[in-house]
């Protein structure tokens, strides 16, 4: 299952290395999940359609999914995971990180994890907060649009 690595490190240490090997990957890591949070508040003055931004923002996180699971996740913390299915049709799910020993130069950055895991922790936090938000405003619009546009298809 997961390799344990021993080393421990401080959240905000301005000590630490503090360069990003990987400028692209940290860019779409944050991009596509900021940019859905951002669609999603403003989707009322973007469209006036309930459906668009609804897409949108699946979309959006479509791809923050697919670039955690593909590129940023390996590049930025050292982790990848995949689902291997045996002879049998059982169904085996593969989790692997790297292992840093004290000979070899470090694969990951500090910095890059910090953000990776940083992004991957507050991020579901404040959809939650969106979410609750919704809930106790009492702005059911889109539910009601949602609804009426499912009772007119059918």
């Amino acid at each position: 299952m997961f390799n344990d690595a021993t080393e421990d490190v401080s959240l905000f240490d301005a000590e630490e290395e503090t360069t990003n090997r990987h400028p692209m990957a940290s860019f779409f890591h944050l991009f596509f999940l900021v940019s859905a949070m951002i669609t999603c508040l403003l989707c009322e003055l973007l469209s006036s359609s309930f459906i668009v931004c609804l897409v949108t923002i699946l979309l959006l996180l479509s791809c923050d999914f697919w670039a955690v699971k593909n590129v940023t996740g390996r590049l930025m913390s050292g982790l990848r995971w995949w689902n291997h299915i045996d002879e049998d049709g059982k169904s085996h799910w593969v989790f692997e990180s790297r292992k840093v020993s004290p000979q070899e130069n470090k694969t990951v950055s500090d910095a890059e994890a910090r953000i990776f895991w940083l992004e991957l922790i507050t991020c579901p936090v404040l959809w939650v907060i969106f979410a609750f938000n919704v809930l106790f405003s009492f702005r059911v619009k889109w539910l009601g649009e949602s609804n009426e546009v499912m009772y007119r298809r059918y």
